[in-house]
């Protein structure tokens, strides 16, 4: 009965130890070192509000295709911008000066600066016109087993993954690594992938980099692992042999 018990204390004290296969991020990132890097765009989705600043060789002849700010000149947050933004409507448009009604359907910010562009100059309105354009209310949101939970917002046109994870504070101990999974809508479709962060080869994937909009769920692990727990210092662990090994002295009396 006795070895049996001390079996049962081993065997516990075993579980209470999460693999590091578990736990460590990109553990064959050896072999991407030195990789190229291919940045995607971003497409202008519905809702989105953009931050439309327009330039000419004359810049007073620009003053009609930008919008000033009606509550306060003198203010410039990035609240009072969206205010004053233009937000893309459902149908996948916005409202410019003089152009009317603007299709921005497969367009990223970029190549909607370049049709700006070319509509002001064909149209006569400008001489040698310059648009930039910027997303002002990209947000990703990230749900489940991080530190800090919520919807944070970023001024890139796009983020990494791990970025990301990042402003949420990390994944908790009971956050499933091997299984983090992603929901991006692209073009009026919803697309789900499921990344594991223990590996190196999502670098690979579209979903390294976050778009905006996106939801990032973590996942808990399974009961078992959960509920060991992790033992993440020397102290911990000599905690927990001294208190093995007092249960194995009164137990052999």
């Amino acid at each position: 009965m006795k070895i049996k018990l001390i079996w049962i204390v081993m065997l516990l004290s075993l579980n209470a130890c999460v693999s590091k296969k578990k736990i460590f991020y990109l553990q064959d990132v050896d072999s991407y070192n030195n990789a190229s890097l291919t940045y995607g765009e971003t497409k202008i989705q519905p809702n989105d509000i953009l931050k439309i600043t327009v330039g000419a060789l004359v810049p007073e002849t620009a003053i009609p295709f930008n919008k000033l700010n009606p509550l306060d000149l003198n203010q410039n947050t990035l609240e009072l911008m969206k205010l004053n933004g233009y937000l893309v409507s459902k149908e996948k448009t916005i409202v410019f000066p003089s152009l009317g009604k603007v299709s921005v359907e497969n367009m990223s910010t970029a190549e909607l600066e370049r049709y700006l562009e070319q509509q002001l100059t064909d149209g006569g309105y400008l001489k040698d016109p310059t648009v930039t354009i910027r997303i002002l209310n990209a947000k990703v949101t990230i749900l489940g087993e991080v530190n800090a939970p919520g919807t944070y917002e970023f001024t890139e046109e796009s983020i990494s993954l791990l970025q990301a994870l990042g402003y949420a504070g990390d994944l908790t101990i009971r956050g499933k690594r091997d299984d983090v999974l992603i929901m991006r809508e692209v073009d009026g479709i919803r697309k789900v992938t499921h990344l594991d962060l223990t590996t190196a080869d999502w670098l690979d994937s579209p979903f390294s980099y976050i778009k905006p909009n996106d939801v990032i769920v973590v996942n808990q692990n399974p009961p078992k692992v959960t509920s060991a727990g992790y033992i993440g210092d020397i102290g911990t662990i000599l905690g927990l042999s001294s208190l093995i090994l007092s249960i194995v002295i009164l137990v052999t009396k």
